[in-house]
């Protein structure tokens, strides 16, 4: 990895640390779902553009139901779960829980391809569930019954990313990967769309909210899937994966110098044991076994 493919890592993970806190900014004024319509719709406005001097229309056209899936599975249920989640839980825990993706995709993987569990992988899914039930013992300003409910959404969030990463490796294989993020954000905006008449905030937003919200759809989503087609290209999917280790790490950064968020002991032991967790399942670290010599 060189110099500038490492920039290019460190400010995706930045980029995508920061959705949390912009999410955590606006879904209390917005609603999760306008929220998510906005921040789908103006992806799907800003990466258009790009899809069009690639010529990229006809792959999506051509797999517009499975990019759909997609759509549905990578953007509009695990956003809308996550903006929900952040009305009660910190943005630092959020992107904690969204950490845990790796591990579902592996438990899907092992079902759907009938993949074969390591001890590694076993041992990553069993600490990623430690940590899980570590993070139910977060102290927040909500009650505990929210937080749980907040926790669950935030995990059902990651069961669909695990849902979809393995359902696009299974029909979108060779697709073009900027024909899925555009028709993806697309399809997205129109399975919000119906649900907004009655979602829609009853009050003005703040501008800060406002802003945040298209900062999560330029910023978060479009350059972001840019640049991380960017590092799968130069560096392999398996590389740029890696950028998921880094999100909750920028995701709690950001939350404490700019949301005054306080970081207990229970969130570092969850964020340790799911990150340990999905290290090895996805094999970026391997247990050790020995052989005896007959």
């Amino acid at each position: 990895m060189n110099l500038s493919q490492f920039i290019t890592l460190i400010s995706l993970a930045a980029i995508w640390g920061a959705s949390f806190m912009f999410m955590r900014i606006a879904a209390p004024e917005f609603g999760p779902v306008p929220l998510i319509t906005i921040r789908a719709a103006v992806g799907f406005i800003t990466l258009l553009p790009f899809l069009l001097f690639f010529k990229g229309v006809r792959d999506i056209s051509n797999n517009w139901f499975s990019i759909c899936v997609v759509g549905l599975t990578n953007t509009a249920i695990p956003f809308t779960l996550l903006a929900f989640s952040a009305l009660s839980l910190s943005a630092g825990l959020n992107s904690i829980l969204n950490a845990t993706a790796p591990i579902f995709a592996g438990l899907i993987a092992f079902v759907w391809f009938k993949e074969n569990l390591t001890v590694s992988k076993t041992t990553g899914l069993i600490l990623g569930f430690l940590g899980v039930v570590s993070l139910f013992f977060t102290k927040t300003d909500v009650s505990f019954e929210a937080t749980s409910i907040a926790i669950i959404a935030g995990l059902f969030a990651g069961l669909n990313y695990g849902f979809a990463a393995c359902y696009t490796k299974k029909k979108l294989t060779g697709v073009n990967t900027l024909a899925i993020a555009t028709g993806s954000q697309f399809f997205a905006t129109l399975a919000c769309l119906p649900f907004l008449p009655m979602t829609w905030p009853s009050t003005p937003v703040s501008d800060l909210a406002l802003y945040s919200s298209i900062t999560l759809g330029t910023v978060c989503t479009a350059l972001a899937y840019i640049l991380y087609f960017r590092l799968i290209a130069s560096l392999g999917p398996e590389k740029a994966i890696t950028v998921a280790y880094l999100i909750p790490v920028f995701g709690i950064v950001w939350g404490v110098l700019f949301l005054h968020e306080i970081v207990t002991l229970s969130m570092l032991m969850g964020a340790a044991l799911i990150l340990f967790g999905v290290s090895m399942t996805t094999g970026m670290l391997k247990m050790k076994t020995s052989k005896n010599n007959t």
